[in-house]
């Protein structure tokens, strides 16, 4: 999905250094140089989804050394850092719904630099091929551990965990009246009932 730039000229790679001059408010995701999502405000529903998941995580981590945060908040798949990086060499960044980072080096001053160890979207209407396809390939590749994607219409969340072949796998799909194991962690469940209003 090459964008145009002007004269239908193909446009040169977007850079997270060309991203910091837009106005605030205005947002997108990048894989490859190439914009994914310019995807409009969440709905209602898919807010109180993401603060429940926020609410129900955020208990769990309270003290402990992972840390969760919530959208909007860029995260640099395949940046390393450990290693010296330039925003105008960046050409990967996602917006995440949901992410937990146990590694707090990751945590930047307004980013993520890195795979985030669980990394949760919420579907919409507009997002659904999107982080189903582009960013669950992009998460793998960047060596996410485990990625939930929530569908608010079906009230489902199905869990993809990583595998020693460096692969998603998909390990479940839990409905409205399940509670979800969160692999990472043997004594955390998420009871989707606190979940889906």
């Amino acid at each position: 999905m090459e964008e145009m730039g002007p004269l239908g000229k193909e446009r040169p790679p977007m850079t997270y250094k060309e991203y910091a001059t837009w106005p605030e408010g205005k947002r997108c995701e990048v894989l490859d140089g190439n914009i994914i999502s310019m995807a409009p405000s969440p709905t209602p529903e898919h807010q109180s989804i993401s603060l429940q998941l926020s609410i129900e995580f955020g208990m769990y981590f309270r003290g402990k050394d992972c840390r969760v945060l919530a959208a909007p908040i860029d995260v640099y798949l395949f940046e390393d850092h450990r290693k010296g990086w330039m925003d105008e060499n960046v050409r990967n960044w996602v917006c995440p719904d949901l992410v937990v980072i146990c590694d707090k080096n990751k945590i930047q001053k307004n980013r993520i630099v890195g795979a985030p160890d669980l990394v949760i979207e919420i579907l919409s209407p507009a997002t659904a091929k999107i982080d189903r396809m582009d960013k669950r390939i992009a998460y793998e590749r960047a060596g996410v551990k485990e990625y939930w994607i929530v569908d608010p219409a079906n009230q489902v969340v199905e869990v993809y965990l990583r595998e020693k072949t460096g692969k998603f796998e998909l390990r479940g799909v839990y409905s409205r009246d399940d509670t979800v194991p969160v692999h990472g962690w043997e004594d955390l469940f998420i009871d989707l009932r606190n979940i889906f209003e």
